[in-house]
């Protein structure tokens, strides 16, 4: 899906003229997609133990609202606010997840049922109307951008510059120590020119990528928190005993109970993390926003999915990364935005990004299916 998102993007710099790839679409890209990428590291957790989540977009859309109605209403500070949402997240989470976990009601029944709940509460809330005029350090989540400590040198934020080098050294000395672990305990490794050439090649994407965001106002405060987050999890799933659980419940459940996983405990806190995860998306969209709205959060839960599919996730169950949901948000991402530069209707928009899902799901089962 790497090569398929270079591909895509590629094609749409053609397209476009050139349009795509300009430092200001870039930071746009990241800022668009941001709440999104938030919810699909969330999901593919879900998606991993083998459940889905349909409530993430009206969770996110109830939370907005009640850091509104804080912030506007009750003059509740903003760090205290987003506490406090991130609370209620986790409460809804725990909610949801302990029908499905230790009640056993499907996950697809339980989350139908709180994207409706949600929705109501949402518009119940906000009274139907929109709040606005909320406070500027809240809006700063979004908006803001780390700043140059530096200075300017040529039209270019030089923090950026030296962050790009500072992460381009940690990159060539996690490839080395990978290698060398790797030597130590007998593992095969690629000769030393192919390591070479994929080191400068990832070098050379990542100082693209922070040469690009520093022609215009430098690193988004998203990406800081998406960056995080994509590390944070990464860790989890693939480092710590919670992510191996995670994994073996949606591989097998019945055999993870067997050797001693609590599964239902692992499902019910996957459903709180998505929680935690659905509010923090919902204060980034109101950020962004600029606004708390009735219809906020519509469709995010669909995208959130695709992007886990289209990343790599199974729909069975026991097969998913971070890293592929992150890449396949970023296709849709990539897709959104190049066919709106190149005049393609929403409607059709719409069409292509089901299509693109249908073929991610049944490519899918046809590896599983001629593996089996």
């Amino acid at each position: 899906m790497i090569i398929a998102l270079i591909f895509i993007m590629l094609l749409f710099q053609f397209l476009s003229d050139g349009i795509l790839m300009q430092p200001l679409n870039i930071t746009n890209l990241i800022l668009q997609n941001s709440y999104i990428l938030v919810l699909a590291i969330g999901m593919v957790l879900v998606i991993i133990t083998g459940h889905i989540d349909l409530s993430v977009g009206s969770v996110a859309a109830v939370i907005g609202a009640i850091a509104a109605i804080l912030m506007v209403h009750m003059q509740v500070p903003v760090w205290l606010t987003l506490i406090i949402c991130l609370l209620i997240g986790a409460l809804i989470g725990a909610w949801q997840g302990f029908w499905i976990a230790y009640v056993g009601i499907p996950a697809f029944i339980v989350t139908l049922a709180g994207m409706l709940l949600f929705r109501g509460l949402t518009m119940v809330i906000l009274e139907g109307q929109s709040i606005a005029s909320l406070p500027q350090s809240f809006l700063n989540i979004s908006s803001g951008f780390v700043p140059d400590l530096f200075g300017e040198a040529g039209g270019l934020h030089l923090t950026t510059i030296l962050v790009g080098v500072l992460l381009s050294l940690l990159l060539i000395w996690s490839e080395w120590r990978l290698r060398a672990v790797q030597r130590k305990y007998g593992v095969q490794t690629v000769h030393m020119s192919w390591f070479i050439v994929k080191v400068a090649l990832l070098i050379a994407v990542l100082n693209a990528f922070m040469f690009i965001l520093a022609s215009y106002e430098g690193i988004p405060n998203l990406l800081i928190i998406l960056v995080l987050l994509i590390a944070a999890y990464t860790f989890i799933t693939n480092r710590t005993v919670i992510g191996r659980h995670i994994y073996a419940t949606g591989g097998n459940v019945k055999a993870a109970a067997l050797s001693g996983i609590k599964t239902k405990r692992v499902t019910f806190m996957v459903f709180v993390n998505m929680g935690v995860l659905s509010a923090l998306a919902g204060i980034i969209f109101a950020s962004r926003l600029s606004a708390a709205t009735p219809k906020a959060g519509n469709l995010f839960e669909l995208d959130a999915i695709a992007a886990c599919f289209i990343g790599g996730a199974s729909a069975t169950g026991g097969v998913g990364t971070v890293i592929g949901a992150i890449v396949g948000g970023l296709v849709m991402g990539v897709m959104n935005n190049g066919m709106s530069l190149i005049g393609i209707s929403v409607d059709w928009q719409q069409a292509i990004k089901g299509l693109v899902l249908l073929i991610a799901v049944a490519f899918d089962f046809y590896i599983k299916n001629r593996s089996s």
